[in-house]
């Protein structure tokens, strides 16, 4: 697997894995760096987050923190989100992406929230994961963030940088999460996906990492690849324009003729 350079060359992920000592240095860099990181979703409660975080798949917390506050102003408790019509909520989805199937399990979880579980979310992770649209990093988001249980989330953000700095070799999210709470202590746990993923928006970008603003560019095993890929890259756009201009010459000297 690899990410994209400005839609230019692949940039591979390290092939091995940092050491500990290297691996425990890189994450203290990044508590540094966002020692007040919390979530970005706008809630209130177990419930608004967890439904929050069911929209936030493959949509911004941007565009959910605008969604929620019309959802939750009409289906404020689980029994009323739970007893709405399909119709209705995808209409207020509708911005976040995939609303049909997001409705649909918003709809489903709230009602096993409101008749299985008394109107309250479960801590238990395995009774959260049986809500319906409710996987493993939603659970986790909902243990570590309201709960403050230990838990470690891994969406992509976190999948992403967590390789590029040699955390991990996973394949999976289970494989990411299972090697990176190995390295942090039980009592931030919770707090570390906060870091890996604002790490993810604002500087280790899929397409375009910012290493030139990275504080932990010097001991990335990642920084020396975007390098080499940048370089490629410019080497390949700079063939491209002596290509232009050599066939602009050709062209105007034919005419000239």
């Amino acid at each position: 697997m690899a990410e994209t350079i400005e839609n230019g060359p692949k940039i591979p992920f390290p092939r091995k894995r940092v050491t500990k000592a290297v691996a425990r240095e890189e994450l203290a860099l990044l508590e540094a760096a966002y020692p007040d990181a919390v979530t970005e979703l706008t809630y209130d409660s177990p419930f608004t987050l967890l439904i929050a975080v069911v929209l936030s798949a493959q949509c911004t917390d941007a565009r959910v923190n605008l969604t929620t506050p019309h959802l939750f102003a009409k289906y404020p408790t689980p029994a009323a989100l739970g007893s709405a019509a399909q119709d209705d909520v995808e209409a207020i989805v509708k911005s976040c992406g995939f609303f049909r199937t997001k409705a649909k399990n918003i709809i489903a979880a709230a009602a096993a929230i409101a008749t299985q579980h008394d109107g309250e979310v479960p801590r238990d992770r395995d009774a959260l994961e049986a809500l319906p649209g409710v996987g493993r990093k939603t659970a986790s988001v909902v243990m570590s963030v309201v709960f403050e249980d230990a838990a470690f989330a891994v969406d992509t953000h976190v999948f992403r940088v967590s390789k590029r700095l040699g955390l991990t070799l996973g394949t999976t999210p289970l494989a990411v999460e299972r090697d990176v709470v190995k390295l942090v202590a039980e009592d931030k746990l919770r707090h570390a996906h906060h870091w890996l993923i604002l790490h993810g928006r604002a500087i280790c970008k899929a397409q375009s990492p910012q290493c030139s603003r990275c504080p932990v560019a010097t001991i990335c095993p990642s920084a020396p690849i975007v390098r080499r890929v940048s370089a490629k890259r410019h080497a390949k756009k700079k063939r491209s324009v002596v290509k232009v201009v050599s066939l602009g010459t050709q062209m105007r000297a034919r005419i000239n003729r």
